[in-house]
């Protein structure tokens, strides 16, 4: 069976296998991936059927998570051997900064991804229109020691608003959480960086009755770069992403890597990275970020940490400038 003939409902099936036996022990090749409502554990359970595939082995099995922060603190201690992450909680880590403070991690890059969109999520029905407008509210910044955390609250502060003081509660929820509290009406809105589209949004904007509403906040991108470096980029969603989304949402963005321990072997890097490249038509139909997922990604610049030798070698052979 060729890389690119296995099918969605394959990967489902291989997922409920893959969950079977981690219940039961800890795999041998754990990708640390996120929550079930975003993108990354979508793609993290369709890689681990195409690693598995060719190298029937290697016993991959993809692991819910709370995202980038867990995933790298579980790669440091040896509990995962592959993990999805967004560049920014990759940088603070191999620089020990913020919650890695002084315990660097010698952590490399096997491949750029996509773009994490933030998306700053409520409804018509709450009155948020801008981010200013979000004193006052209930808003939940992600679960504990995520990525998405740690870029909600530097938003926040370029924002000049501050969590402990300005808003009527403030959360750590999943964002699947976030979308059945704000279903029950019981927060206003939620930070979600991840790629387009996400079914946990999906789920929201699909509700009887709700008027999706992304709020806008690219203006905060000059602030952001300044106070914590060039990760950062402006982008927009586009409108017609989500039901019901008449315009444009303009937000900050910042790319999600895959990311292996310094001390991977030279031969298991390159044995992941075939079987990641040769199936990616899998892993654009499991999620249309897939699609992003190129030669032209894979640059120094946007991964934002050193590259694994092996995938240095692996993406130069496939034309890649780096």
């Amino acid at each position: 069976m060729s890389q690119a003939s296995i099918s969605r409902r394959a990967i489902l099936a291989g997922a409920g296998l893959l969950a079977s036996r981690f219940a039961r022990a800890q795999p041998a090749f754990a990708i640390g991936t996120g929550t079930t409502g975003g993108v990354y554990y979508p793609l993290g359970t369709a890689m681990a059927t195409l690693i598995n595939a060719a190298e029937p082995t290697m016993g991959a099995a993809a692991v819910a998570t709370q995202g980038s922060i867990e995933n790298l603190d579980r790669l440091g201690t040896g509990g995962f051997s592959l993990v999805f992450t967004q560049v920014d909680t990759a940088v603070n880590a191999v620089d020990g900064e913020e919650h890695f403070n002084r315990k660097p991690l010698p952590l490399r890059a096997l491949a750029n991804l996509y773009s994490g969109r933030m998306q700053l999520v409520t409804t018509a029905k709450s009155g948020i229109r801008r981010t200013a407008d979000l004193r006052g509210k209930r808003v939940s910044t992600g679960t504990p020691n995520s990525g998405n955390e740690a870029m909600a609250f530097r938003l926040l502060k370029v924002a000049a608003i501050d969590r402990t003081m300005d808003f009527a509660a403030l959360e750590f929820l999943s964002p699947e959480e976030g979308t059945r509290r704000i279903l029950r009406g019981e927060l206003d809105a939620y930070f979600f960086n991840s790629g387009i589209p996400s079914a946990t949004i999906m789920e929201l904007c699909n509700a009887p009755g709700v008027e999706l509403r992304l709020i806008d906040h690219a203006d905060l991108t000059d602030g952001i770069v300044a106070r914590y470096g060039p990760v950062y980029y402006p982008e927009a969603i586009p409108a017609g992403t989500y039901p019901g989304q008449k315009a444009a949402n303009n937000q900050v963005s910042v790319g999600n890597i895959l990311a292996v321990s310094a001390a991977m072997p030279d031969a298991v890097a390159a044995k992941v990275l075939s079987a990641l490249w040769a199936g990616r038509a899998t892993l654009i139909d499991t999620h249309r970020e897939g699609r992003n997922f190129t030669i032209a990604g894979q640059r120094s610049k946007a991964v934002g940490i050193p590259w694994h030798p092996a995938a240095e070698a692996f993406w130069r052979k496939q034309g890649a400038t780096l």
